[in-house]
């Protein structure tokens, strides 16, 4: 297994997206496009290739099934696009669909590496991957709530002042319409988010409430203007691929199975978790209240939902 090369499965808007801000990484040293259009990726590829003297050395092409069996992260980002007035959850039995296919490929290849699904529904097919892949637990994850955290941060950072990197707030469960704000224990570089907003004067439940609306709306509203969402999801993307390759123990709210954490189990959700170069090493349970424990218990139950109506024996 060769932790210094990537593939990245699905070459549309996302894929490509994640495929450049790797290229400008400098994270691998080889980079695999695979895509049920091969001149896409073939197009793709050229293109990175063609900026590869502006960065570093790197190996980029377009490939084939075989080209996974050594690489140690594979990103699949294929699927159907989420259309206006589309909701993630509306894709989930296309996309289950492709996603059968492509483990029906990648299990020929006996990869040891580590599988991010970045498709949506990400939860739904993050679970489905552990299911279908027979990789173990802790080297299948979902991008999560990584992005919805990052905007989050990006709001407040932008609402107080800061530098949003400053910002230490998550949002967790479902990377949908079912997600939460924990907003508990937000802080802003050890000073509670509270005092903050005592000191900015104003109305913090109004101004909490529509932060966390703006999170969760903002991709429809993106896919709205524009037609679909891939910057910062790749950049998401590319965070997640940093703790990996670099081993760095960081903590991310990637998309896990659980476990028993937070009182739930057997499905996946976003939920601060240690990420290394062996994947999700451990989930933490943060600390929440009441109400946030309750509304985690709701996402979870819609996540639950969607998977009854699930069909994951393979094909």
């Amino acid at each position: 297994m060769n932790l210094q090369k990537c593939a990245v499965i699905g070459c549309g808007f996302v894929g490509a997206s994640i495929a450049f801000s790797l290229t400008e990484s400098g994270l691998f040293s080889e980079l695999v496009l695979i895509d049920v259009n091969k001149e896409k990726a073939e197009g793709e590829a050229m293109d990175l290739n063609h900026g590869v003297p502006f960065a570093r050395p790197m190996k980029i092409w377009a490939g084939s099934w075989e080209d996974t069996k050594d690489c140690g992260l594979i990103i699949v980002t294929a699927g159907a696009n989420q259309k206006p007035e589309e909701t993630r959850m509306d894709l989930v039995h296309k996309n289950v669909k492709i996603l059968k296919s492509i483990f029906k490929e990648l299990g020929k290849q006996n990869c040891d590496g580590i599988l991010l699904i970045v498709s949506n529904p990400v939860d739904i097919l993050t679970y489905a991957a552990v299911k279908l892949s027979g990789f173990p637990k802790e080297r299948v994850l979902g991008s999560g709530t990584v992005l919805d955290t990052a905007r989050l941060k990006y709001l407040l950072g932008q609402r107080f002042g800061v530098d949003s990197r400053s910002v230490h707030a998550f949002i967790i469960g479902e990377h949908g319409d079912s997600e939460l704000a924990v907003w508990s224990s937000a802080n802003i570089s050890g000073v509670d988010l509270a005092d903050f907003f005592q000191m900015a004067g104003g109305d913090r439940r109004a101004e909490q409430s529509s932060f966390y609306e703006s999170v969760r709306d903002s991709a429809y509203e993106i896919i709205a203007k524009k037609g679909a969402t891939y910057y910062a999801i790749a950049m998401a993307v590319r965070r997640i691929a940093e703790c990996i390759v670099r081993d760095e123990h960081s903590v991310l709210p990637v998309s896990t199975l659980l476990s028993g954490e937070y009182g739930l189990s057997d499905l996946c959700m976003g939920v601060p978790s240690i990420v290394d170069r062996g994947g999700v090493e451990k989930v933490l349970e943060i600390p929440l209240d009441i109400e946030e424990r309750r509304r985690l218990r709701e996402s979870a139950e819609a996540l639950h939902k969607v998977l009854e109506t699930l069909n994951l024996e393979e094909e």
